[in-house]
Parts: C-alpha cells; sequence; structure tokens
C-alpha cells in the first residue's frame, strides 16, 4: 500500500506505509457503517422507534446510536490488545451493564444525531484501524470477551469493530421486516 501516515513511529513526524491488511480491515469497517447509515437513513419514524425484538427492547434508534457510541471502545480494546496488555476486566457482564447505560441515556436519540454520530465514529475507527501495523495486528493477549483466550487485535478488530455494524443491521433489518 502507498498510502502514508504519520505519527505512531518513535518520531511523530516520521511517515510509514499503511499495513495492507489494516487498509483492508479499516475498508471493512467503512463498508459496514455505510451499510447501516444507508439502511436507517430510510426508515420511517415509526421503524425508527420499533423495538428490535422481543428480548432486546432497545429501538432501533438506540441501537444505530449504541454501533455509532462503541466504535471508540471497540478501538481503545484493539489497541490494548496491539500492546501485548491484557483485557480482562471487559467482560459479556460489563458489555450488558454499559449498554442498559446507553439505552437510557440515549433513550429519545434523534435519527440525525444517532447517524452523525455513526459517520464520525466509523471514519475515526477506520483511520485507528489503518494505523495498526501487521506486527500490532499479530499481538495476542489475553481478552476477556473470550473468556480470558489469548486474542490477536486483528481478530478484536474483526470480531467487533468490523462485524458488530453487520450483527446489528441484520437484526434491525429482520425488526423492520426488510
Amino acid at each position: 500500500m502507498t498510502t502514508m501516515i504519520k505519527g505512531s513511529s518513535p518520531s511523530s513526524t516520521q511517515e510509514r506505509a499503511t499495513s495492507r491488511r489494516a487498509e483492508l480491515l479499516a475498508s471493512r469497517v467503512e463498508e459496514g457503517a455505510a451499510g447501516l447509515v444507508a439502511f436507517a437513513e430510510g426508515l420511517s419514524d415509526a421503524e425508527w422507534g420499533m423495538a428490535v425484538s422481543a428480548t432486546d427492547r432497545r429501538t432501533v434508534g438506540q441501537i444505530v446510536n449504541h454501533v455509532a457510541l462503541v466504535y471508540p471502545i471497540e478501538i481503545d480494546l484493539a489497541r490494548a490488545i496491539a500492546g501485548g496488555n491484557a483485557v480482562t476486566d471487559v467482560t459479556w457482564e460489563v458489555v450488558a451493564e454499559l449498554n442498559a447505560g446507553h439505552a437510557r441515556e440515549f433513550a429519545a436519540v434523534t435519527k440525525a444525531e444517532a447517524l452523525a454520530l455513526l459517520r464520525k465514529n466509523a471514519r475515526e475507527a477506520a483511520d485507528a484501524v489503518r494505523a495498526f501495523t501487521d506486527e500490532q495486528l499479530d499481538q495476542a493477549a489475553a481478552f476477556g470477551l473470550s473468556y480470558g483466550a489469548p486474542m490477536t487485535a486483528q481478530f478484536v478488530v474483526e470480531d467487533h469493530a468490523v462485524r458488530h455494524s453487520w450483527h446489528h443491521f441484520a437484526r434491525i433489518r429482520k425488526a423492520v421486516g426488510r
């Protein structure tokens, strides 16, 4: 890849080429977010306010906002693993509490607010992913969301920042019957 990035090297003015893998991962983050944005833009107000399922009573709007809100967290988790640091304090119970708090705080999120945040945070997440080196993507450490198993930073990016928008997009499509 010929894209040049300033930053994370010993000298902040030194440049380095973007990893091809990092570029592909970043493109997948952008693709998933763009698909979710495009679909959500066409939702009616009634669809925006629908519960996603009988077991997840968050609205479609809250879910779109949720995807946007967690991009920075997902990137921070991947950065920690890329640095060789175990992330064991983030468990599925912690995620459930975080999600419930977001649902309460953003119960009345508007489509414009959620989509603007989704675009911004997805762009920033993709930019952050582009900054990873192959060595960082290959780094593994204990990961709480995988029950302490050592996961690579690439896995964390793929299973969270990439997959998250696709996962919720599928759930939203099912909820609205499209």
